[in-house]
């Protein structure tokens, strides 16, 4: 199983579709050879742009498809990235602007996410939790300027929380069912003292505890496995380092620590965390390498072996992987029995 944040969206509707019937775009060819490389059973994919007929899901699982990676298996749903709200939900004055939907779109649709499998999806006992609202999140996190709401009471009470997706989803495995909460959290930072960013995706990540603990209905039987981007480092980095702690060291989950074969160094003075632990290649040193995906499978499951795709340089396939994404796809082996 594996997540991958490929960043595969484009900069307008219709055009990752367009990039995919073409077939030789540079990119999506070193991301089919990164999957082609790892083979994962279950790929949870970010930054898939969302259309409603999911023709670019169809014709993205083809293309896979015709270069010898199969998923006959795909799943998804609409994001909240470029849903607009009609008002103003960054408090700069201006209606209209990317940052003034529901999540950070200059369309609908744009950057969503997309699970391929290769076992069967139980899409019709699929939870999608991308409609709660922020402040229906006990304890949230809602920010204020001057004491008051920020932007505005109005604003606070039509936003959702996640920025683009919180999904429960059952798959069908060989072994048994196992439940995958999937999920891209909103980035902790692009804003101001108000920390509206920051306090989004603590609370994006804080939500699947609660979810654990009953406050949104039935919980999940095990096995089960939060899985997704985090846009959140727990050493370094900006935002709320707690509460992706929190999520590492619930007794509920356990943290593989996926690592590249070969680690390197820091890729810059004062990187507090494990290097060889890291999943972005961000420009150094401001944000540079951080750990922002994850796969945390349920306690009792048996892991059998993890890691990050980084080949290290030198490798051929590193240049690869860097065509394919900033990001790096995270992987674990796991059993079920």
């Amino acid at each position: 199983m594996a997540t991958y944040h490929a960043e595969l969206s484009r900069d307008g509707p219709g055009l990752l579709l367009r990039d995919i019937l073409k077939g030789d775009d540079p990119q999506l060819l070193a991301f089919r050879a990164v999957l082609a490389e790892t083979s994962p059973d279950i790929l949870l994919v970010q930054g898939v742009d969302y259309d409603h007929g999911q023709a670019t899901l169809a014709a993205l699982q083809s293309w896979l498809r015709d270069g010898g990676v199969e998923y006959p298996y795909a799943f998804s749903l609409p994001p909240n990235a470029g849903v607009p709200t009609g008002l103003d939900m960054d408090g700069d004055g201006r209606l209209g602007e990317p940052e003034d939907n529901q999540g950070f779109g200059r369309f609908y649709g744009e950057g969503g996410m997309a699970l391929l499998s290769r076992y069967p999806i139980g899409a019709d006992m699929a939870r999608d939790f991308s409609g709660l609202l922020w402040a229906d999140l006990p304890g949230a996190l809602l920010p204020q300027r001057d004491g008051a709401p920020f932007p505005s009471a109005e604003a606070q009470a039509v936003l959702r929380l996640a920025s683009v997706a919180h999904w429960m989803v059952p798959v069908e495995t060989p072994s048994g069912p196992l439940v995958l909460m999937a999920f891209h959290a909103a980035p902790p930072v692009f804003d101001g003292v108000e920390d509206r960013n920051g306090r989004r995706n603590h609370d994006q990540l804080i939500f699947w505890r609660h979810l654990l603990d009953g406050a949104f209905g039935a919980v999940p039987e095990p096995p089960f496995v939060l899985i997704g981007n985090a846009n959140l480092d727990p050493e370094d980095g900006d935002g709320r380092r707690e509460a992706i702690r929190a999520l590492l060291t619930d007794p509920r989950l356990q943290d593989p620590e996926p690592a590249r074969p070969r680690g390197p160094l820091a890729d810059h003075p004062g990187h507090a965390g494990d290097p060889r632990l890291d999943t972005v290649a961000w420009p150094a040193p401001d944000p540079g390498h951080r750990r922002v995906s994850y796969v945390l499978p349920s306690a009792e499951i048996v892991v059998r072996g993890a890691g990050v795709y980084w080949p290290p340089k030198g490798d051929p396939a590193a240049e690869l992987a860097a065509t394919a994404s900033r990001h790096r796809l995270v992987w674990v082996d796991m059993s079920l029995n």
